[in-house]
C-alpha cells in the first residue's frame, strides 16, 4: 500500500537550561490536527516516550553472526595449508591435485556469485541504520488528539510488538486551542537523544504544530514530501491489534517489582534450548506464579494476587520483548496484563501518572501480528445495513469516543448491531478499541479510509464460509444456552463431500470464545490462528437466526 505524507518542516526538540520545546510536524495532507500545551509530568512522560521509541526500533528476529572476517582469513590460509599437507604426503598428491583444482574452481564461482550480494547487503543495512535511520521505520508514528486524551501508536520493525502511549489531558498544563483528529508526525532518530534531556526543573512544551496547515502554497521549500510503499503486513497488523484488544482475556494486576523480577531473570539467564516460554499458574485468591522454561524456575509474585474465578495455566512465548517495559518500572505504579490464552497475544499495560503505555505482543516473536491469527473473525459479526453503519459512525464522530452501550442509546439500535458495525470500522482502520478506558475511539489510520464494501469479508476464509452457508452445508444442528447469556452450538458441516463435526461456544456478545472441529486447520492450529471455516459457517448461521428473531 502507498502512503504519502507532506510535512511542513521537521519535528524538532529544542533544549535550553530552563526549557524544552518538543515540536512535532504533522502531515499537512490530513485534516488539521494540532495540540499545544505545557507538560507537568516530565519524568514519566520522558520514560514513556523513550519506551515508545524502543518499540519502534525493536527487531528481535534471529540475526546470523557476521563471518566475513573469518571467511576472508580462511580464504587466505586454506590453500597454503592444503599445499603443506600435500608436500608432506607425496603418495596423496597425485590423487588430491585434480580434486583441489576442482574445489578451487567451485569455490571461486560460488564467491563470485555470492560475495558481491553479501557485501552490498551488509553495507546497505549498515548505512541506512547509521546514516538514514528513517528508512528503518516503516511508517511514522500515528498521533491522535481527542477531547480527553492524546495518544501515540507505533509498530516494531519486526511487526511483532505494538505500542500505544495514551496521555490524559491532566498530564498537561495550560492546554491551548486544539483540533481533534489523527495524523502522522515526522519522526527521526535524533529526537530520541533530545527526549533524554527532559528534566523536572525545566518547563517542557509539547506542540503538534498547527503552523503547517496555515501555509497557502505547497511550493514552500520547507515542505518535505515522502512516499512510502508500506507492506500490507504492517496495515494488517494494525487492524489485527485493534480486533484483538476487544476479545475476552484473563486480567492480571502485577506490582512493578514483579515485572522487575521478570526482566532481571531474563537478563541473568540465556536459554540454549526450548521451550522458551513463561507459564503463568493462576489460582483464585493466591499469588500469581510464573515458571520460566526450560529451567522451570519459579517466580512467585507475592504482591500480586489473582482475582479470577477459575484456576488455569497460560503459556506465552517471545518473553524477551518484555524488557521493552524495563525503563518504565521506576515510574509505574502498577502493571495490568491481559492474557488471551496459551500461544495467543498478550497486552501489558504500564499504569503511569495520568498515562498508560500499552505493549501488545503477538503469540511469539517470529509470528508477527499479520500472521498471528484472524482475530477479527473472533469478534461479533452480523449483517448491518449501510444506513445503520452511517448512523453509528456519525454518533461516534460527535462524541469522538464512546462505549457500545452509549452508541446504542444514541442511535436507538440494538447493541449487537452496534458491536458488528464497530467491528467493521475497526477492520477498516477507522475505529480503535481503547483497552485502557474500555471505549471505542475514532481513529483514521490512513488519510483515505478503505471502503467498507471491500471489507464485507474480513478474509478469504470468511468468504469461503459464506459460500458454504449458501449451499446449506450444515446438518444435525443443536443449540444449548449457557449461563450469563452464552451459547454452545453443534452441527455437522460438509465440505467437498466430507462431513466434519464442529462445536462453537459464543459469549453473551456473540464473540467466539472457544470451539473445536475435525478439520485439518483446527487439528494443526487449534484456535491460535483463529476459527476454521466450519466454525465460521456455524457462527454465520446463528447470526442469521438471531437477525430473524429480532425482526
Amino acid at each position: 500500500m502507498k502512503f504519502e505524507y507532506r510535512y511542513y518542516g521537521a519535528s524538532t526538540v529544542s533544549n535550553s537550561t530552563s526549557a524544552t520545546e518538543m515540536r512535532f510536524a504533522p502531515d499537512t495532507l490530513r485534516a488539521p490536527t494540532h495540540f499545544v500545551a505545557q507538560l507537568n509530568k516530565h519524568i514519566p512522560f520522558r520514560e514513556a516516550i523513550s519506551a515508545l521509541h524502543d518499540v519502534v526500533v525493536a527487531d528481535q528476529r534471529y540475526q546470523p553472526p557476521d563471518k566475513t572476517a573469518y571467511l576472508a582469513w580462511r580464504a587466505q590460509n586454506e590453500d597454503p595449508a592444503l599445499a603443506e599437507l600435500i608436500d608432506r604426503n607425496a603418495d596423496l598428491r597425485a590423487r588430491m591435485a585434480p580434486l583441489t583444482e576442482e574445489l578451487k574452481e567451485l569455490r571461486a564461482k560460488k564467491n563470485l556469485i555470492l560475495k558481491p550480494f553479501a557485501a552490498a547487503q551488509s553495507k546497505y543495512f549498515d548505512y541506512i541504520y547509521k546514516a538514514n535511520f528513517d528508512a528503518w521505520v516503516v511508517l511514522d508514528p500515528v498521533i491522535t488528539v481527542h477531547p480527553d486524551r492524546v495518544f501515540f501508536e507505533c509498530f516494531s520493525r519486526d511487526e511483532s510488538s505494538y505500542a500505544s502511549l495514551s496521555c490524559s489531558h491532566e498530564v498537561f498544563d495550560r492546554v491551548g486551542d486544539f483540533a481533534c483528529g489523527t495524523t502522522n508526525v515526522d519522526y527521526s532518530e535524533g529526537l530520541y537523544g533530545e527526549f533524554q534531556k527532559i528534566r523536572d526543573y525545566k518547563s517542557t512544551r509539547l506542540a503538534i504544530d498547527p503552523t503547517g496547515f496555515q501555509v497557502a502554497t505547497a511550493g514552500d521549500p520547507s515542505f518535505k514530501e515522502e512516499k512510502i510503499d508500506v507492506p500490507e503486513t504492517w496495515v494488517r497488523g494494525f487492524l489485527q491489534v485493534s480486533s484483538a484488544m476487544n476479545l475476552p482475556a484473563r486480567r492480571l494486576d502485577l506490582h512493578p517489582m514483579d515485572v522487575h523480577n521478570f526482566c532481571h531473570f531474563l537478563r541473568r539467564k540465556k536459554e540454549r534450548v526450548g521451550p522458551r516460554s513463561i507459564r503463568f499458574v493462576l489460582t483464585p485468591g493466591e499469588p500469581i506464579r510464573a515458571l520460566f522454561e526450560p529451567w522451570n524456575d519459579e517466580l512467585v509474585c507475592r504482591r500480586s494476587i489473582y482475582q479470577g474465578n477459575a484456576a488455569e495455566e497460560i503459556r506465552i512465548w517471545g518473553r524477551r520483548r518484555l524488557m521493552l517495559l524495563e525503563r518504565l518500572i521506576p515510574v509505574a505504579h502498577s502493571f495490568t496484563v491481559h492474557l488471551m490464552g496459551s500461544g495467543m497475544p498478550s497486552f501489558w499495560i504500564a499504569n503511569l501518572p495520568d498515562m498508560q503505555l500499552t505493549l501488545g505482543l503477538s503469540g511469539w516473536t517470529a509470528n508477527d501480528w499479520a500472521r498471528a491469527g484472524q482475530f477479527d473473525l473472533l469478534a461479533p459479526r452480523g449483517a448491518v445495513d449501510d444506513d445503520s453503519k452511517s448512523r453509528i459512525f456519525a454518533a461516534l464522530g460527535r462524541r469522538w469516543f464512546a462505549s457500545a452501550d452509549q452508541l446504542a442509546a444514541d442511535t436507538g439500535l440494538a447493541r449487537s448491531m452496534v458491536e458488528s458495525a464497530l467491528t467493521m470500522y475497526t477492520q477498516a482502520g477507522r475505529v480503535i478499541y481503547d483497552l485502557t478506558q474500555g471505549v471505542y475511539r475514532l481513529r483514521e489510520l490512513s488519510r483515505e479510509p478503505l471502503p467498507l464494501d471491500v471489507l464485507r469479508f474480513a478474509s478469504a476464509l470468511e468468504e469461503k464460509a459464506a459460500t458454504l452457508l449458501a449451499v446449506q452445508s450444515l446438518s444435525e444442528q443443536a443449540s444449548e444456552a449457557l449461563p450469563e447469556g452464552g451459547l454452545r452450538l453443534r452441527a455437522r458441516s460438509k465440505e467437498n463431500g466430507r462431513p466434519y463435526q464442529v462445536m462453537l461456544r459464543l459469549d453473551a456478545d456473540r464473540r467466539i470464545v472457544d470451539g473445536s472441529c475435525e478439520c485439518n486447520h483446527y487439528t494443526q492450529n487449534r484456535m491460535h490462528k483463529g476459527p476454521c471455516v466450519h466454525m465460521l459457517v456455524l457462527r454465520m448461521d446463528q447470526a442469521r437466526r438471531d437477525a430473524a428473531l429480532d425482526a
